[in-house]
């Protein structure tokens, strides 16, 4: 990663605290969001969610607002890549999808969890 501190103000210690103050609902609802790579020189930053993001519905709409406010807040940020492990993008240790009830099945070969029964 390339990341010099310029002037005492360093340029990954704003993008972590944009990430955190901007966006707690990431750590709030078990995700997690680290930067996997920063190039001053390009501007470029690499944002990786991680934990329950992977797989969640809406994580393409947080990196959406990631990619667009961030640009607009951070000067020196000229392009933002964000990803989840769902994507393929990186290993942030998730890629796992989510399960829902009668989705499971026992790892003894039993059957799969049909999950409560609706009341109609």
């Amino acid at each position: 990663m390339s990341t010099e501190t310029q002037g005492g103000d360093d340029l990954e210690d704003r993008v972590a605290n944009f990430l955190r103050r901007n966006f707690p609902q990431i750590q709030m609802h078990g995700g997690s969001a680290a930067i996997q790579d920063l190039d001053r020189e390009t501007g470029e930053v690499t944002i990786a969610l991680g934990g329950a993001c992977s797989g969640c519905g809406i994580s393409p709409m947080t990196i959406q607002a990631i990619k667009s406010r961030m640009v607009k807040e951070i000067p020196e940020i000229e392009k933002v890549n964000a990803h989840t492990g769902m994507d393929g993008g990186g290993d942030m240790g998730g890629g796992a999808s989510p399960s829902f009830p009668g989705e499971t099945v026992d790892d003894d070969g039993g059957e799969a969890d049909e999950g409560p029964e609706a009341p109609f």
